[in-house]
């Protein structure tokens, strides 16, 4: 199944069929991969059906296939598919095109899209002038390592919430710095707090960050270790703190103070 619908399986929905419907407009700068000719149905469609199964908890191609055909008919319709002029009966694709269209499909512009909708979806139920955290973080896609080839690693803007909101595959013989900016170029970062780790505590990326209107939480290591020295010597025992807290994650003691 495609990364990009996996987002939507960790996603909270209450109705698949109303998000699906919803996220069509979305897919509409999806490039469709088919050849023009013999297309029965549109491609935001058929995209829109495997997001309803995915939002429906379909967890496979073949899953996601067999909720697009046991589908009422009215929930086909509501997704895009047109009834046959003649017999007035909605027509579905076979399971092997949704198959087969995932595969071909270019999966930068699925994401786009489907991260443009999830942003949209969570700027409707939020405070105006609240700030909204975002998480910068990568992660090598499993399963993705041949023989013959590398693990793809992908590079993530998530909300708190769960929703992916952008996804950005990191470049063979390369690292995850040159991608932050790309990556973050279709989120709108009105009153949105960036986390990220070490390795993005970059004067390039706090520059861009403020050029669009983002707060960011920078985590200073002794990769930078000029920065370094320089935070560690600031008067820390003169600040009052207004929250401490001690946890455990990632297998070691965590503390953070504010």
């Amino acid at each position: 199944m495609p990364v990009a619908l996996e987002h939507l399986a960790h996603a909270p929905s209450s109705a698949p069929l109303v998000d699906a419907a919803g996220l069509r407009p979305f897919l509409d700068t999806v490039p469709d991969p088919r050849d023009r000719r013999g297309r029965r149905h549109p491609l935001s469609a058929l995209l829109a059906a495997a997001a309803a199964a995915v939002l429906a908890s379909a967890r496979s191609l073949a899953a996601i296939g067999e909720w697009i055909t046991d589908a009422p008919r009215w929930a086909q319709a509501a997704l895009g598919f047109a009834p046959d002029p003649l017999t007035r009966q909605v027509m579905v694709p076979h399971p092997a095109t949704v198959r087969r269209l995932l595969a071909r499909l270019d999966g930068d512009a699925l994401d786009a899209a489907i991260g443009a909708f999830l942003s949209a979806r969570t700027a409707r139920t939020r405070e105006p002038d609240a700030l909204r955290p975002i998480a910068v973080d990568g992660k090598t896609v499993r399963g993705s390592r041949t023989r013959t080839t590398v693990a793809v690693s992908l590079l993530s803007a998530m909300a708190h919430s769960g929703e992916v909101l952008a996804q950005r595959q990191v470049a063979d013989k390369s690292n995850e710095i040159p991608s932050f900016a790309p990556l973050l170029n279709g989120v709108d970062l009105t009153h949105a707090v960036i986390t990220a780790d070490a390795l993005h505590t970059q004067h390039s990326h706090g520059t861009y960050l403020r050029s669009r209107g983002a707060h960011y939480i920078a985590v200073v290591k002794k990769n930078h270790p000029g920065l370094f020295d320089r935070v560690r010597t600031l008067p820390w025992r003169e600040i009052t703190l207004d929250h401490y807290e001690r946890t455990r994650a990632h297998h070691r003691d965590e503390r953070s103070a504010g």
